[in-house]
């Protein structure tokens, strides 16, 4: 492709979807996992508050319990401190809002610090990339805090029960590693293989990006995940062989993809960890991880607790310092959330910080989406108040009835969550309206009212924020993006005649930062109003960045070194063949 084809175009505002972001999608393979985390994690509180007869301190613990839909594609070691992090900040959250409470009742000042509030946690947990849910959760309980009745006195009390049910959060999270301690290293894997499956059956950009991005997923997952272990030795040698197996071979594509497949369901599945096939002259991926793979350098980087720090302190001022992309959408945040605040007191409403909640939640990497995301929170939140109408009576049969409720819905919102956001803003909506019943009962049909009117202004109030302030950066990043890229492929096409583990080393890095250079031209393709988009460069990147991926791939033959441990009692290692098992844990 010649420099005359590059030709950049200014991106012009297109039509919004309507369809589409509502259809259903599959759901995530790990649904389950945040669903009976959160129903475990806040039954213990709240049952105990229903011997004691203080349901009314339900929304301090619940504030806790939330904590327990964070880090679950995370490592064991790495979701420990992630999610220690998360409730530590739910709790500065929260003790910042109670204090606020306590000393002003002006509706006006508490909706710009709801607002504010909602910023600053927005572009935290972009910045940090904690992944779903994100910002909507912290925000949820800090603004519904804003306006709850408080004392100064009763802070620390309140603030104490949600450490408490943090805690217990964080043992249901966690606990899971005592039974099955590679549990999601094991699930990135075999992601990775079944990406790696999807590219070698069919061929083409789309499979050969996803299947980069969960290789490169796998890579992250098993270099955060603590110190090595021969299952995570065995791992290494699936996501290497998984990486290498996009390569042209000689194999038949639909035989190749098959055992693709079938590794990925053994890696997926609760029985010993299977590896490549041997070295030999039908086409071997196998080599000695030490060689193939040099982890063990950046594992050890990431051990050492100052430098770990040190780098993420880096990053965190990169991604918030004058020039960081991730401004826009935190200033996004803070004119709808205020936006949408102010227009309900104007009308009287006596919630506003549901119209806060529900333009916060709207804001997503680029305008588009943040369409999509409109239309799905509107839809889910007005079926989800019919829901609510519907199961109002059974719960106020009894203190039992509407505890049970609340377990039920909040498992009902993780289960259907991932197959659309819509699905579960249909159990969300019931379950934060029966949170206000711990309290007192409220009149239905005051509730249901104020929610329907709250949850229009906020989503007309957030689009709008959203359409109004630009964000001319994200093209920016893209350019950045660009020269990252070309500098990882320089750097990989110098490695090639290094020693093996620099030369992984320096594919893991162009990996990333081709992750990268597509995530931000998803990001720019779907921004309005910036300049022009250099579509053709990225293409030609991507396509040079592949070439050397594959060029720069192992493919030892017969001389290549058997895996350097043989199976034992902790990593035993059948080879593929039989039937596949298709398992996997509750929890782990």
């Amino acid at each position: 492709m010649s420099d005359a084809s590059i030709r950049p175009r200014h991106p012009r505002p297109r039509s919004l979807p309507l369809v589409a972001p509502l259809r259903l999608g599959r759901p995530s393979d790990t649904w389950f996992k945040p669903a009976l985390s959160v129903v475990a994690a806040s039954a213990v509180p709240q049952l105990t508050l229903l011997a004691l007869d203080r349901l009314d301190l339900v929304i301090y613990t619940m504030a806790g319990s939330l904590c327990a839909l964070y880090g679950h594609g995370l490592p064991y070691a790495r979701r420990a401190r992630t999610l220690a992090g998360v409730v530590l900040a739910m709790t500065a959250g929260l003790g910042a809002a109670l204090v606020t409470a306590s000393l002003t009742h002006s509706t006006a000042v508490l909706v710009a610090v709801g607002a504010l509030f909602a910023a600053v946690q927005k572009a935290g947990c972009d910045a940090t990339r904690i992944g779903p849910p994100g910002h909507v959760i912290l925000t949820f309980v800090s603004s519904a805090a804003l306006f709850a009745p408080q004392r100064p006195g009763q802070v620390p009390a309140h603030l104490a029960l949600t450490l408490a049910a943090g805690a217990v959060a964080w043992l249901v999270c966690v606990g899971p590693a005592l039974i099955r301690r590679e549990g999601p290293e094991r699930r990135a894997v075999a992601r990775a293989l079944a990406a790696a499956a999807d590219r070698v059956a069919d061929p083409g950009p789309r499979t050969h990006r996803a299947a980069a991005a969960a290789v490169h997923a796998a890579w992250q997952c098993l270099l955060s995940s603590g110190r090595p272990t021969p299952v995570r030795r065995s791992l290494e040698r699936l996501v290497a062989h998984a990486e290498a197996a996009v390569t042209p071979s000689d194999a038949a594509p639909e035989a190749e993809a098959d055992r693709l497949r079938g590794l990925a369901a053994l890696t997926r599945g609760r029985g010993p960890v299977p590896v490549p096939p041997p070295p030999g002259p039908q086409g071997a991926y196998g080599t000695e991880h030490a060689e193939l793979y040099g982890i063990d350098a950046e594992r050890a980087a990431l051990r050492d607790p100052g430098r770990r720090r040190r780098a993420a302190r880096r990053a965190l001022l990169r991604s918030l310092g004058p020039g960081s992309p991730l401004l826009p959408a935190a200033v996004r945040t803070l004119i709808g959330c205020a936006l949408a605040g102010y227009l309900c007191v104007a009308l009287g409403v006596g919630r506003p910080y549901w119209a806060i909640v529900t333009a916060a939640s709207l804001y997503q990497a680029n305008i588009t989406l943040t369409w999509n995301r409109t239309l799905q929170r509107t839809l889910g939140n007005l079926l989800g108040v019919l829901v609510f109408a519907a199961v109002l009576p059974l719960s106020r049969t009894a203190p039992l009835a509407l505890v049970l409720c609340c377990l039920f819905f909040g498992f009902a919102a993780e289960a259907l969550i991932t197959r659309n956001y819509w699905l579960g803003s249909v159990a969300v909506t019931p379950m934060a309206l029966l949170v206000l019943e711990f309290g007192a009962p409220h009149p239905a049909g005051e509730l249901i009212g104020d929610r329907v009117l709250d949850t229009v202004l906020g989503a007309l109030a957030g689009f709008l924020a959203a359409a109004l302030v630009t964000n001319r950066r994200a093209a920016g990043r893209v350019e950045r993006a660009l020269e990252a890229t070309a500098k990882a492929r320089t750097e990989a096409e110098r490695a090639a005649g290094r020693p093996p583990a620099e030369r992984a080393r320096a594919r893991r890095a162009l990996t990333a930062s081709l992750v990268e250079l597509r995530e931000a031209a998803d990001t720019a393709a779907g921004e309005w109003w910036q300049r022009a988009l250099p579509e053709q460069e990225v293409l030609a990147a991507e396509q040079a960045g592949h070439r050397t991926l594959t060029a720069t791939a192992q493919r030892p033959g017969p001389a290549a070194r058997a895996p350097p441990h043989p199976p034992g009692p902790t990593d035993p290692a059948p080879r593929l063949g039989g039937a596949v098992r298709r398992t996997s844990g509750a929890l782990g």
